[in-house]
């Protein structure tokens, strides 16, 4: 009976973990549940991220705004830790390092894949405006499972480098 019961449970948890996934349309490749959020991400470069303090960002579009919150956190960089051989089976590793930059993600609720304004401002500690930049862009459609497996929210993403602001 135990032996009957242990089976039962061990079907189970399979179908469960097989139910986590699923297979797209004709291509034979899983899916996972990964999902996305629509929105604009916000990434500035050193030096210049030495400086900003905050970031206020409006994403306008058919006559309509939304000015989402940004919160900036550190940027870091995977710096390699090696490896303990050259084979195939071979372990290497890495940490993350601080880059001296910042980011941040604003979602945007609605956001279309067509044309948008945002409105970008950095502000230093005491609240002066370091930069204070409109950019036209054009959110693209995400693929967080991968292009076999169906469209996400579309997204955006603003780079600042030497108080330029270009599009990602």
């Amino acid at each position: 009976m135990a032996l009957l019961t242990k089976t039962v449970v061990l079907a189970g948890a399979m179908l469960a973990l097989a139910a986590c996934g699923s297979e797209s349309a004709g291509s034979g490749r899983p899916c996972t549940l990964v999902g996305a959020v629509p929105g604009v991400s916000v990434d500035v470069r050193p030096p210049f991220a030495a400086r900003v303090a905050s970031v206020s960002l409006r994403v306008c579009w058919d006559r309509a705004c939304q000015s989402p919150r940004v919160e900036l956190t550190r940027t870091s960089k995977a710096v390699s830790a090696g490896c303990d051989g050259e084979g195939p089976d071979a372990a290497c590793g890495a940490s993350m390092s601080p880059d001296g930059g910042q980011g941040g993600f604003a979602r945007v609720e609605g956001l279309p894949r067509t044309p948008v304004q945002a409105f970008l401002v950095l502000r230093d500690g005491r609240g002066r405006r370091l930069l204070d930049r409109r950019v036209d862009l054009t959110p693209r459609v995400t693929f967080p499972n991968g292009p076999h497996c169906g469209e996400g929210p579309p997204q955006a993403g603003l780079v600042v480098a030497d108080g330029r602001v270009t599009v990602r």
